[in-house]
C-alpha cells in the first residue's frame, strides 16, 4: 500500500510537471519577436536609449535591471508585479526583505513615460522590464538577443509571495532545482543563470554567516578559501552593513570570472559555492570557465525562457500606463 502511495504521488508529481512545461511552452508560443514593430515601432529603440544613458551613468544599474526581471518573473511570472507600490492595505513585493535591494526602478519610470507620450497604453511594464534586461546584458559584455513580446501586466502585488519563490542566498543545490523546477526551469538553466552574479553586490548580511557564524561552533566557513574570507572581514565587520561586489575580479563585467571564483573557493554566497558541491552542477561550472562562448549563448537562450514565465498574454491582463500603479 504505501509502495502504491509513492508511485501514485510520483504520477501526480510527473503529471504536475508536464503541465507546468507545456503552459510555459505554449507561453514562449505566445510571445513574438518585432510584436512592437507595427504597435510602437520606436519602443525598442526607446527603452535601449533609457538603459544606455543609465548604465553610462551608474554601470552598476545593469545588474539591477537584470536583477528586476529575474525578480519580477519567479513571482506570479513575468507580469511587473515587482514594480508596483506598496498601498496603505497592501505591502508589494519590491518592499518584501528579499527585494530591499532591488534597483533600477527609476530607468523603467523614464522608459515609461517616453512610452506613454510615443505610443499610450500599449507597450506594457512587463515587456519594458524584458527589454531592459536585454539591453543591460549587451552593455556590459553579454550576448544580444531577440526578446518575444507580447506580455501584459497584472494588478496584484504582495510582499509574502516572495517567499518561497525566491532563492536565499543560503540555499543548496537541491533547494534551488526545487525552485528553478517549480518555474519549468532545468538545473541547467539554474546554473546558467547564476551566472548573473558575476556583475553586481550583494550586502554583506546575505553571506556573514559564512564569516562569522558557521557551523556548530560559530566559525567561519571552511569551504570559502581563507585569504577571501581575509578580504570579506575587512569589508564587513561583524554586525556591519555595506555591500561588496558578488565578483570582486571584474564586477561590471558580463564574463565567467564569477564560475572561475567558484572553483578557486570564492563563490560569496553559500548559493554560489554550493554549486561546485554537487557533481553535475560542478560539471557546468567548470565547463564554462573553459568555454566562455557557450556561457554567453547559454545565458542569452536562458533569459529567453525565463522571460516566458507565467507571461499574461491576449485579453488576460492590462496595460499599465504608470508601471508604479494599479489599472
Amino acid at each position: 500500500m504505501e509502495a502504491r502511495g509513492r508511485v501514485a504521488g510520483m504520477r501526480v508529481a510527473l503529471a504536475a510537471l508536464v503541465v507546468m512545461m507545456a503552459t510555459a511552452a505554449r507561453s514562449r508560443a505566445q510571445l513574438q519577436v518585432g510584436f512592437y514593430d507595427t504597435l510602437c515601432p520606436a519602443a525598442e529603440i526607446i527603452i535601449q536609449e533609457e538603459v544606455s544613458k543609465a548604465v553610462s551613468g551608474s554601470p552598476g544599474v545593469a545588474a539591477g535591471l537584470i536583477r528586476l526581471h529575474f525578480h519580477d518573473c519567479f513571482v506570479r511570472g513575468c507580469d511587473a508585479s515587482v514594480l508596483l507600490d506598496s498601498t496603505p492595505g497592501n505591502q508589494a513585493e519590491k518592499d518584501a526583505p528579499p527585494n530591499s535591494s532591488l534597483r533600477g526602478f527609476e530607468v523603467i519610470d523614464s522608459a515609461k513615460k517616453r512610452l506613454e507620450e510615443a505610443c499610450f497604453s500599449v507597450v506594457s511594464c512587463a515587456d519594458v522590464l524584458a527589454f531592459a534586461a536585454r539591453d543591460a546584458l549587451a552593455l556590459v559584455g553579454g550576448n544580444a538577443y531577440q526578446v518575444p513580446a507580447g506580455r501584459r501586466d497584472g494588478n496584484v502585488s504582495v510582499a509574502q509571495e516572495t517567499n518561497g519563490n525566491l532563492p536565499p542566498p543560503t540555499a543548496s543545490v537541491k533547494q534551488l532545482n526545487q525552485i528553478f523546477g517549480s518555474k519549468g526551469l532545468t538545473q541547467s538553466d539554474m546554473v546558467t543563470l547564476s551566472g548573473a552574479h558575476t556583475i553586481g553586490t550583494s550586502q554583506c548580511s546575505s553571506f556573514s554567516n559564512r564569516l562569522y557564524a558557521y557551523g556548530p561552533n560559530a566559525g567561519q566557513d571552511p569551504s570559502m578559501d581563507p585569504s577571501y574570507v581575509a578580504a570579506l572581514t575587512q569589508q564587513c565587520p561583524q554586525g556591519g552593513g555595506g555591500t561588496v561586489p558578488l565578483d570582486p575580479v571584474t564586477p561590471t563585467a558580463f564574463d565567467t570570472n564569477y564560475y572561475a571564483g567558484i572553483v578557486a573557493n570564492r563563490g560569496l554566497l553559500s548559493s554560489d559555492q554550493a554549486l561546485l558541491a554537487d557533481p553535475t552542477t560542478a560539471a557546468q561550472v567548470v565547463g564554462y570557465t573553459n568555454s566562455p562562448d557557450t556561457f554567453q549563448s547559454d545565458f542569452a537562450a536562458a533569459m529567453v525562457k525565463m522571460g516566458a514565465i507565467g507571461v499574461l498574454t491576449g485579453t488576460s491582463g492590462t496595460v499599465r500606463t504608470n508601471c508604479r500603479v494599479a489599472s
